[in-house]
């Protein structure tokens, strides 16, 4: 039987899904510049940082802009974003996560974040879910976007727990990809098809147990 002493959870896809939210905001960025956005190209947006996510957008518009234009739009991009998100309640978690994190107290298990977000504390309150968690490491900590694993190993050395006794959850490929890099195991959240890497898939916690997690 596995040894788990720490919990590492990706938020958007996994806690909340906050990429209609992004789409929204991405889309009306695209437009401003005059060109269009589509959900498939957002699913390539999944696990990295607001500003590779802008270049890439930018690619597929093929728009060029200085770097201080690409703050500019990244900011307003986010304030869209932001709007948004200020609208979200409860309702918005995911089937299945408040009750596998309780599960998870209740067994001694840490719990931390860890997201490339750099507003998941706001998300996190809004949604009522920030006391669930031991530890918050985003995009205001880290200095490197999944695939590098640094923002979960700083999400283990929070938690005081080794990587190697550490279980990612994550919904992108990137995301599987810096648990693995990182010595630890990887959960991953939606097809098994896409997260290949990943130890186990789930399609929901609804029915995942800390019994299932330990059976790794």
């Amino acid at each position: 039987m596995t040894t788990v002493k720490a919990c590492l959870f990706d938020l958007d896809g996994v806690i909340v899904d906050t990429a209609v939210y992004h789409f929204q905001a991405w889309r009306r960025l695209a437009n401003e510049l005059c060109f269009d956005f589509t959900e498939h190209q957002n699913e390539q947006l999944k696990g990295i940082s607001r500003m590779e996510s802008l270049e890439l957008i930018l690619n597929w518009g093929g728009v060029s802009l200085t770097e201080e234009e690409k703050i500019a739009w990244a900011t307003k991009k986010n304030q869209w974003y932001l709007d948004l998100v200020m609208q979200m309640t409860p309702n918005e978690v995911l089937p299945g996560v408040p009750d596998f994190l309780k599960s998870l107290r209740e067994n001694g298990i840490k719990i931390a974040l860890g997201s490339a977000s750099k507003n998941s504390k706001l998300i996190l309150e809004k949604i009522q879910m920030l006391d669930y968690f031991d530890a918050i490491i985003d995009g205001n900590n880290i200095t490197k976007g999944k695939p590098d694993p640094q923002v979960f190993l700083m999400g283990a050395e929070a938690t005081g727990v080794q990587p190697t006794e550490c279980v990612v959850f994550e919904d992108a490929v990137a995301g599987v990809q810096a648990a693995k890099a990182g010595g630890m195991k990887a959960v991953g959240v939606g097809s098994a098809d896409i997260l290949t890497e990943a130890d186990i898939v789930i399609s929901t916690f609804e029915g995942f147990s800390v019994e299932k997690l330990l059976q790794m």
